[in-house]
């Protein structure tokens, strides 16, 4: 029997959400539930898709258009840290139900290009795209122990996009303007990029980073224990053009090992920087600290943030609600000795402490990156799988509603 018009297009609609791993739906602009009814989630990577062995370092952002861009990296030969990786993007433009096709951002032509961190300059509408590189023949250890030459080893790129993420610049070199000379290992982010909508320094692009130094000098050791490890901020007033370095968490003793790191503006103006804690000696996995100088100095050191004892040693987002009296969000693994079970937690008191309010799954899960879909709606962009930890990138959109509002 022929098909009739209705049925040619419920196959379509088929169609369309095998190949994008979401629901068929449109979303007015500006709207949080698609037209044609809500959906909860999608997957727009998937291991051994498109040419990539692996997907993973999520991040992601909502346009001034709307749009919501799920960065990742796609790597090429293997789940490998080091080798041949390209920054990939995939858009939406109704709310993460589905995505259009894959495009690669920037290339690694054989070497590394990761750990994207994109923010949207609130002045210009226009996507900051900030990555790391380091060339594939090296490894992280090779240049911790201080193995690689300068153009080997790790090195920063900016990029932007002015057509709400469809093309984007080809990446421009800032490393000398935000990475000192001692430094080794170096990461932006991972998870996006912070813009500051209010006080003095609003529309700064703030950048969270982490970084490793060399042994003190006559020591034994390589430079790969974690105490190498520290905290960072760059960031720019003028939209990305130029760079500045701002606050160095520099102690170095072994206790707290502040590692890749995200932050969110409070109500209040002030930053709040959250980082993995890299098997420090201290009790827990998780620091953080604020400033008030938007990024340029902490007002105290990073500490353990207790009411996350839950999460292991791994990446995690923050992001501060829309609204005066929105809360703080965290989402991360919430097994303390394993990668599994993301959860959301919520803070109403800035980041002095946090309770969880949705666990999303069982399976294992590790990094993630938040996102304001729209008003009432909140989408988390995370690495998760049955039988492997990075099967897939998954969207969920979780309702404002249901986070403890």
């Amino acid at each position: 029997m022929p098909f009739s018009r209705t049925s040619r297009i419920v196959c379509l609609a088929a169609a369309l959400v095998a190949v994008t791993g979401g629901t068929a739906a449109a979303q007015s602009p500006g709207s949080d539930v698609p037209s044609g009814g809500p959906c909860t989630s999608s997957v727009p990577y998937r291991a051994g898709q498109d040419g990539y062995d692996t997907y993973r370092i999520p991040a992601t952002l909502r346009t001034r258009a709307g749009t919501l861009l799920a960065f990742a990296e796609g790597r090429v030969g293997s789940a490998g840290d080091t080798g041949n990786i390209d920054v990939v993007l995939r858009r939406s433009t109704d709310g993460g139900c589905t995505w259009g096709p894959l495009s690669v951002v920037v290339a690694g032509g054989g070497d590394t290009r990761g750990n994207p961190a994109p923010v949207v300059d609130p002045r210009t509408g226009k996507v900051v795209l900030v990555t790391s590189y380091n060339s594939g023949a090296v490894t992280e250890a090779q240049i911790m122990r201080g193995d690689a030459t300068w153009e080997q080893s790790r090195r920063v790129f900016v990029q932007s996009s002015r057509d709400d993420g469809r093309s984007f610049t080809r990446p421009r070199e800032i490393t000398r303007d935000v990475k000192l000379p001692h430094w080794r290992w170096y990461a932006t982010g991972p998870g996006h990029a912070l813009a500051l909508t209010r006080g003095p320094h609003a529309g700064r692009l703030v950048i969270p980073a982490n970084h490793s130094v060399a042994p003190p000098e006559g020591s034994t050791d390589t430079g790969q224990e974690p105490r190498y490890y520290g905290a960072h901020a760059f960031y720019s007033d003028d939209g990305g053009r130029s760079w500045e370095l701002g606050f160095v968490e520099d102690a170095y003793e072994g206790v707290n090992n502040a590692n890749e790191s995200i932050a969110a503006q409070l109500p209040d103006g002030r930053l709040y920087f959250s980082a993995r804690d890299q098997h420090g000696t201290s009790a827990g996995n998780r620091l953080d600290s604020y400033s008030s100088d938007g990024g340029a100095s902490l007002d105290r050191p990073y500490a353990v943030q207790p009411t996350l004892s839950d999460v292991p040693v791994v990446q995690g987002s923050v992001l501060q609600l829309a609204g005066r009296d929105g809360g703080l969000l965290f989402s991360g693994p919430s097994l303390p000795t394993a990668r599994q079970s993301m959860a959301v937690w919520r803070s109403g008191d800035g980041g002095g402490t946090f309770r969880k309010v949705r666990t999303l799954s069982s399976q294992k899960a590790a990094y993630s990156d938040l996102v304001q879909v729209g008003r009432r709606t909140v989408g988390i962009l995370y690495e998760t799988g049955v039988s492997g930890t990075y099967e897939t990138i998954e969207f969920r959109r979780l309702p404002v509603a249901e986070l403890g509002g």
